[in-house]
């Protein structure tokens, strides 16, 4: 079979596999012991009977559950208040370091501008320096060594 098969190949094969398991297991069914085959046939009925109650029940499985503090399950979609502020307290812890980055990267901005405004008016330079268009260059690098 190549790589390329479609899936309608896929399932042909699947159903002759089934097929053949399916004969395979009949013919030997004849060879097995009547009580091994009645006890099959009871937890054939008792699995049947467990499926038919799990899919009643599921619908009203879908009721929220929350998790205690004793690590016990509650339904009723109950959760306590200090739970739902753990959930929220990691967008909170976010958005403050946000908030603390922004500021940090404000401040430093402001300094800079100080630095180089302090060292315009502390120093000596004719009129035609400040129109320099790489004396700001100048002053952010400092002199050279």
């Amino acid at each position: 079979m190549n790589k390329t098969s479609r899936p309608t190949d896929r399932h042909a094969i699947e159903a002759r596999l089934g097929m053949w398991l399916a004969v395979g297991l009949s013919a030997r069914a004849a060879a097995v012991p009547h009580d091994i085959t009645e006890r099959l046939r009871v937890s054939r009925e008792q699995a049947v009977l467990r499926a038919r109650e799990a899919r009643r029940a599921a619908p009203s499985a879908t009721i929220i559950a929350g998790v205690s503090s004793r690590g016990v399950m509650t339904l009723g979609g109950f959760v306590p208040w200090w739970q739902r502020a753990a959930a929220v307290l990691p967008l909170l812890v976010l958005v403050s370091g946000l908030v603390a980055i922004e500021h940090w990267r404000s401040r430093e901005q402001v300094l800079a501008a100080a630095d180089i405004d302090a060292q315009l008016l502390s120093d000596d330079l004719p009129p035609s320096a400040y129109s320099d268009p790489g004396f700001a260059e100048f002053l952010r690098d400092g002199p050279a060594p």
